[in-house]
């Protein structure tokens, strides 16, 4: 048997510049330091690292929505989309254009060269839209610029339903909920799918206009000047100082009815009087319902779906955002509407994130007790602690830029994993057998 000195010596003597690194730190006390700072560093990668279902790949992606109410397809295409075309492809980094002309909308999606920096990108489109302002054609609007991102795709959705309450009273329910998970920290965008928001319903009658001499003009005008607050002055009194206001905005159909809309022989004119008003919430656009396993039947639904901010962790934010709705559950919620989990993607990481650390670990082991078994302890001992260092300084360096733990970056460590084992085994078996071989034992 050789000592570890001149073991060393051999190593860096054969090793070239590899060997000499391995050949210092084979008898280094730093060395076992090393090992346990390694480790210790990845089980803080593993604990602080974000997870998340959808990947942070950068790609800026930008709408663009310009309004010509009246101009047909045609004619949005030839005065709006073609020329805002061949300004946008005059932006450094766009790598396609998507445009779609419809009876008074053109919408374009500006895709921009993967690795652009999303800021800059909105910067200059921004700035290329705002320069040609003077090419806009008359009738049409300026342009909306409406960002996309991965981190918009919502995190977890939430469904209100209930036996009790129809999809009116379930919006109202789900816009009370919407600003309590805003609160929530590293929320980003809160969205409700269906319902029917609250709209009162006014049917002017022809017959009565007529009889009161009004127009269908006249009322829309006077009542919108009768649904409005302004300010008219102010005074001192007793140190302090009043503001006054006139007017008000309304707060029932019943109010809503009680305007008054003109004049008629000196007798004010009601809106009631030459109109129906109902408070029965706006016509559908969007329909969820639900249904469960043991419940055939299909229950009007609210759908609430929560995005995170970038680079967040999608199960911390899901879990806050859960505790949250549970807190909120009889003073916003009642007891009659039930909330059901409908999306969870933070659920989905962390279980996909979990089995991949499991699954490392058992491959640690299996190696290691494959190498024991046939080269010997002291070779799987080698093995049991060079993979774990190895993921873990990974790891780290996975937290040190930035990264996440999602879709690509787990299926880029199971694929590490295995050429990892690989050449464990491959690189301790032939070392291994050239410390073994006959004329190296008969040379020491």
């Amino acid at each position: 048997m050789t000592s570890n000195g001149s073991e060393g010596r051999d190593v860096a003597t054969h090793g070239g510049l590899a060997g000499a690194v391995a050949a210092y730190f084979i008898n280094s006390k730093l060395t076992p330091l090393i090992m346990a700072f390694s480790i210790l560093v990845g089980l803080f990668a593993v604990y602080a690292l974000p997870r998340e279902e959808e990947p942070q790949i950068i790609v800026p992606m930008i709408d663009v929505f310009v309004a010509m109410p009246g101009a047909s397809a045609r004619e949005i295409e030839e005065r709006v989309t073609k020329p805002m075309e061949k300004l946008l492809w005059e932006i450094p980094g766009v790598e396609y254009i998507y445009s779609t002309s419809s009876p008074g909308m053109s919408m374009a999606v500006v895709r921009f060269l993967v690795g652009q920096d999303e800021e800059d990108a909105i910067v200059r489109l921004n700035q290329k839209m705002s320069a040609n302002f003077d090419l806009i054609p008359p009738g049409a609007s300026p342009p909306l610029i409406k960002p996309r991102s991965i981190d918009d795709v919502p995190i977890l959705a939430l469904t209100l339903w209930s036996r009790q309450y129809d999809d009116a009273r379930l919006r109202q329910v789900a816009a009370q909920l919407h600003d309590g998970i805003k609160q929530v920290d590293q929320v980003s965008a809160v969205e409700i799918i269906g319902g029917r928001r609250r709209e009162v319903l006014v049917a002017l009658d022809e017959n009565r206009l007529a009889a009161h001499n009004l127009t269908a003009l006249e009322v829309a005008g006077r009542l919108q000047g009768a649904n409005r607050k302004l300010p008219s002055g102010a005074f001192d009194t007793g140190n302090r100082r009043v503001l006054l206001e006139t007017g008000g905005f309304f707060a029932s159909s019943a109010e809503v009815g009680r305007a008054v809309v003109g004049v008629s022989g000196s007798i004010p004119v009601y809106l009631s009087d030459v109109a129906t008003v109902s408070d029965a919430g706006e016509e559908p656009i969007q329909y969820v319902q639900f249904a469960s396993g043991a419940d055939p039947a299909y229950w009007p639904a609210v759908t609430v779906a929560v995005s995170k901010r970038k680079g967040s962790n999608a199960i911390d934010v899901a879990e806050r955002v859960l505790e949250k709705v549970e807190g909120l559950k009889g003073p916003v919620i009642p007891s009659g509407v039930e909330v059901a989990v409908t999306r969870h993607y933070g659920e989905t990481a962390k279980e996909k994130s979990d089995e991949l650390l499991f699954h490392m670990a058992i491959a640690v082991v299996a190696v290691s007790i494959l190498i024991w078994l046939t080269l010997g302890f002291r070779e799987s001992w080698i093995v049991f602690t060079a993979i774990p260092v190895t993921l873990a300084l990974t790891l780290a360096v996975f937290y040190l830029y930035g990264y996440t733990l999602n879709r690509i970056t787990l299926f880029a460590l199971i694929f590490s994993i295995g050429l990892l084992v690989d050449d464990a085994i491959v690189i301790v078996e032939n070392i291994v057998r050239h410390l073994r071989m006959p004329e190296l034992s008969n040379a020491r």
